[in-house]
C-alpha cells in the first residue's frame, strides 16, 4: 500500500453523560452539539454533529475522506465508559476499529469486573492522568499482570510532566511483555514531557500523538512545533516507537480531520521513511492490524 495512515488515538460515544469529580459531562439540551463540561459549555462536538452521536459510521466517512485506513479507539472518563457500544463497534468493523476496554477505576472494586473486561477487548484503557497521583495500587497491578498474561495491549495516559513517570518505570519492570502505548505524546507543551517520551526506551513502550493539535493550538496549524518536538522525540526513542493520533473529535472542532495529520504529511523536516513509520507503520505493527483497504483519493467539489 504507498500510502497507510492509522489513527491511534480517537473517541466513539453514543452518549455522553457521565460524572467526573463530581461535576456532570454531557450534552446540552437536545439539538445542539455543545456538552456541559465541568461547569462550562463547551463545543465537544463540530456544530453539526446536533444529535450527540459521535458514531462509527459518521467516523469512517472522515476516515475515508482523508484516506485513514484504520483507527484506535481509546477511552477517558469524561466520554462515561464506552464498552458496550465499542464493543459492537469493533464487532462490526474488525478490519476498520481496534478499540479498548476501560473500568472504573475509582470505585475500589473495580477488580470484580475486570476479568470479563479483559477478555473481551484486545486492549485496556487506564487514564492515570485523572486519578491520585499514586495510581498503581496492588489492584491495578494486578489488573496489569492480567493483562500481561492475556496478550493484552495498555493504552495509557499520565499526569503532566514526570510525576507518575517513577511508577511506569517500576510497572515496567513488574510487567515486562505488556506492550504500553503511552498517550497525548507525553504532555508535549508541559515541563518535563521528555521524561514520559523516554519511557519509549523500552522494547514494548510506544507513545502516540493523540491531541497534539490541541496542545499546540495557540500555534495552529501547520504546527511547526509540534514537528520540531517529533523530530526531538525520535531523537530520543527513534522514531520506529512514535505513532500518530488525532484525538478525533474534539480536535476537528478546530481543524478538518485530514489536517490533523497531513501539516506531519506535508513537512519538509522529515523523510519520508519517518513519514511512513509515524503516519501507520508502527501502528500497524504495535496494534496487529490485519489487511487494511485502499482509500482512493477523492476530489472536493472546490478542486
Amino acid at each position: 500500500m504507498e500510502k497507510l495512515i492509522i489513527d491511534a488515538h480517537s473517541h466513539l460515544w453514543l452518549n455522553q453523560d457521565t460524572v467526573v469529580n463530581n461535576q456532570r459531562i454531557c450534552q446540552l439540551e437536545p439539538n445542539r452539539s455543545r456538552s456541559l463540561f465541568f461547569g462550562e459549555e463547551r463545543q465537544m462536538l463540530p456544530p453539526f454533529m446536533t444529535d450527540g452521536q459521535n458514531t462509527a459510521e459518521r467516523f469512517l466517512s472522515n476516515m475515508d475522506y482523508a484516506q485513514v485506513a484504520a483507527a484506535v479507539v481509546t477511552q477517558e472518563f469524561i466520554d462515561g465508559i464506552q464498552n458496550s457500544y465499542l464493543l459492537q463497534v469493533e464487532s462490526r468493523y474488525p478490519n476498520r476499529f481496534f478499540t479498548f476496554g476501560m473500568l472504573d477505576y475509582r470505585n475500589p472494586d473495580f477488580m470484580q469486573n475486570a476479568p470479563g473486561v479483559v477478555e473481551a477487548f484486545k486492549g485496556i484503557k487506564i487514564p492515570a492522568a485523572r486519578l491520585p497521583q499514586q495510581f498503581l495500587t496492588d489492584a491495578m497491578l494486578q489488573l496489569l499482570q492480567l493483562m500481561e498474561k492475556q496478550g493484552k495491549i495498555l493504552g495509557i495516559e499520565l499526569q503532566d510532566g514526570d510525576t507518575q513517570v517513577g511508577q511506569m518505570e517500576e510497572l515496567i519492570q513488574e510487567c515486562p511483555n505488556l506492550k504500553i502505548a503511552i498517550g497525548h505524546f507525553g504532555m508535549v507543551t508541559r515541563e518535563g514531557w521528555m521524561s514520559q517520551i523516554s519511557l519509549a526506551r523500552h522494547k514494548n513502550v510506544y507513545v502516540e500523538s493523540g491531541g497534539i493539535t490541541w496542545l499546540f493550538n495557540d500555534e495552529f496549524y501547520p504546527f511547526p512545533s509540534a514537528i520540531r518536538a517529533i523530530k526531538q522525540a525520535a531523537d530520543e526513542v527513534g522514531m520506529d516507537k512514535l505513532m500518530w493520533g488525532s484525538d478525533y473529535p474534539r480536535t476537528i472542532t478546530a481543524i478538518t480531520y485530514k489536517m490533523s495529520y497531513d501539516f506531519v504529511e506535508k513537512s519538509a523536516d522529515l523523510t519520508a521513511d519517518e513519514k511512513r513509520m509515524f503516519l501507520g507503520q508502527n501502528a500497524k505493527q504495535f496494534f496487529g492490524f490485519g489487511e487494511l483497504p485502499e482509500l482512493p483519493y477523492i476530489k472536493n467539489m472546490s478542486e
